[in-house]
């Protein structure tokens, strides 16, 4: 197993197996066909046909939008197609900073396939040359990737507020992080990628920060969210990523991007030019 597997993982996909969602005559997601055909059923609220399912244009303001498309999935959670309701709505834009047309709730976003963004935070320490990295275990009771191994602090982009500020949240409810360290986070770039999964499409882009910690800090959970947390050599978490499904799947890309950032993937590994290129796609 390498890197570049991992990469794959979060980059399998096939548009055939999708249609364009379209809002006010902009492509903004992708409906797998069989997804689509149960669309029909809300003829009041999208046309849909081959080449596209269409939010029907009578629904011209972000509000009117919302509330239609909020009905919808309501209805889709009763009947357990749409699952994992957490009451975070995320915008649905042609663009981060473009603004929204409407919003939607998060769990219903990769029914279809709209770009999602969210904020991934590689906590580390620095003993002397070497650096341990801080990893989260998931709640065993989580709605998606229960269990799974996860960065020190990550989270879903919800609407209304900027990245940073999503940080400093996540930071205080995921590992009790004061603000004012928070705050040390630098912003060291972006991650992108599209892949199928059971529930939809998912292209997302994942904003990147480092947080050198205190040696003598430790993370606690006050969200329940987490059930543990791992102070690892940094050479232990590479071996997980690169030879395991250990981690849920774009943490991963988050890992290996900070590998690649401090050195520890570089360009004497055989497939650093592909893995440099695979992280931004």
């Amino acid at each position: 197993m390498s890197f570049l597997d991992r990469i794959a993982e979060c980059n399998a996909h096939d548009l055939a197996e999708f249609r364009p969602f379209v809002v006010a005559d902009a492509r903004v997601g992708w409906v797998r066909h069989g997804f689509a055909e149960r669309l029909r059923i809300y003829k009041d609220v999208f046309d849909v046909g081959g080449a596209a399912v269409t939010l029907k244009p009578r629904f011209a303001t972000f509000a009117e939008r919302s509330a239609a498309m909020d009905t919808v999935l309501r209805d889709l959670a009763r009947q357990g197609i749409v699952t994992g309701w957490r009451d975070e709505p995320y915008p649905v834009a042609t663009a981060f900073a473009a603004p929204p047309l409407l919003q939607m709730e998060r769990a219903g976003v990769p029914q279809f396939g709209v770009r999602s963004y969210g904020v991934h935070m590689n906590g580390f320490v620095r003993r002397g040359d070497d650096i341990d990295m801080w990893v989260a275990r998931r709640a065993k009771d989580k709605p998606t990737y229960p269990g799974m191994l996860d960065n020190m602090v990550a989270g879903g982009q919800p609407i209304g507020i900027g990245p940073m500020e999503n940080l400093l949240k996540e930071c205080e409810e995921e590992a009790n992080i004061p603000p004012a360290l928070a705050r040390r986070a630098r912003p060291v770039g972006a991650i992108t990628y599209c892949m199928a999964a059971e529930d939809g499409l998912k292209p997302e882009v994942q904003f990147c920060y480092d947080l050198e910690l205190p040696a003598d800090f430790t993370p606690v959970n006050t969200d329940g969210e987490i059930d543990e947390f791992f102070l690892w050599p940094i050479a232990r978490v590479a071996e997980v990523v690169r030879d395991t499904g250990e981690f849920k799947f774009n943490c991963n890309l988050a890992i290996i991007d900070f590998l690649v950032r401090h050195g520890l993937i570089g360009p004497d590994h055989p497939d650093y030019v592909e893995i440099v290129r695979g992280l931004r796609r």
